[in-house]
């Protein structure tokens, strides 16, 4: 306002000495430079309001990056983007005031140039604000890429949980369900009788001589009875299957009866165990087996006695774990 009043001084001034027509030329000058100071005005009131708008981001775009669950380096990259955006749009705006006010005290010609400067500084901040806006398309794009992972991740934590806790539960009724038979056939523990919790199952492991007279397939009394014993346990169990093995050792059979070889012989000690286990008990014979083994699975490849044997193997289902692992 003080340049418009001194001009309006030095015009009045200027009328005492200059023709009339003169002073016409003087005072359409004088107009036109008030109409091209409005102008520029005005588009500087623009661009602080572009400005101030574009300061009003800031905030939003902070909290949207706060809510996002970790800063990775890309991120970081691109916040760091943004904040130089920034700093430079608030330089280009320094540096228009700085223009529009030597514009304002500059003569026509330097005007002419101050305005062409003006208009390329105002296409290069365009092109910032552009650049900034897809800057923060691509945040938003992370964070879009970033929840989705995350929501991802949580349901694949809350399957590992699931299987952990099943896994847990599974081993605590392994191990009562091996006491249990433990406690079952304690009479027989110095008799060739171990009870075994091993990879998620109960191994219950009967030396040759507990049950069966050299070479026969026939039970003895005292194995039939820790046979009958562990069938009583077994029958209230759901959810088990049972594996009964017979192992025997390297010494070829020669007979020309049954059994004529190891192979015979440790399946039909099997099928005799299984047998007695099923005559004397409610097991469900849908979840029984008997295999024979030969001699090929020896416990001590010195100690024979130990690899004539019947392993009952108690195997629990894992079918909720295979459901849960198959859903991944």
């Amino acid at each position: 306002m003080k340049l418009y009043w001194m001009l309006i001084v030095v015009l009045a001034s200027m009328i005492a000495c200059v023709p009339a027509r003169k002073y016409e030329e003087l005072e359409a000058k004088q107009k036109q430079c008030a109409e091209e100071l409005e102008a520029l005005k005005s588009k500087v009131t623009g661009l602080e309001t572009q400005n101030t708008e574009l300061q009003g981001m800031i905030p939003e775009l902070q909290e949207d990056i706060a809510r996002l669950k970790g800063d990775t380096t890309l991120l970081g990259k691109s916040l760091r983007m943004k904040e130089k955006q920034y700093d430079k749009i608030n330089d280009l705006n320094d540096e228009l005031i700085a223009k529009m006010e030597k514009l304002q005290k500059g003569s026509a010609q330097e005007n002419q140039k101050l305005m062409s400067d003006l208009n390329a500084t105002k296409l290069m901040l365009q092109e910032k604000e552009d650049e900034l806006k897809k800057l923060e398309a691509e945040l938003n794009a992370k964070k879009e890429t970033l929840d989705a992972l995350s929501v991802e991740l949580e349901k694949r934590e809350q399957r590992v949980n699931e299987l952990e806790d099943l896994i847990a539960k599974k081993d605590e009724a392994v191990k009562a369900l091996k006491d249990k038979v433990a406690s079952a056939l304690l009479g027989f523990k110095d008799k060739g009788l171990t009870v075994e919790q091993k990879n998620g199952k109960v191994y219950v492991s009967m030396e040759a001589k507990l049950l069966f007279p050299s070479g026969s397939t026939k039970i003895d009394p005292d194995g039939k009875k820790a046979l009958i014993d562990l069938a009583t346990v077994l029958q209230d169990q759901e959810d088990l299957e049972v594996l009964v093995e017979g192992h025997t050792d390297t010494d070829a059979l020669k007979s020309s009866s049954h059994p004529k070889n190891n192979w015979e012989l440790s399946v039909l000690r099997a099928t005799a165990v299984v047998e007695i286990m099923l005559d004397n008990s409610q097991m469900d014979k849908t979840k029984i087996t008997a295999a024979g083994r030969s001699e090929y699975l020896p416990v001590d490849p010195d100690d024979k006695a130990k690899n004539r044997r019947i392993e009952i193997i108690l195997i629990p289902n894992l079918d909720e774990l295979f459901e849960i692992i198959s859903n991944e």
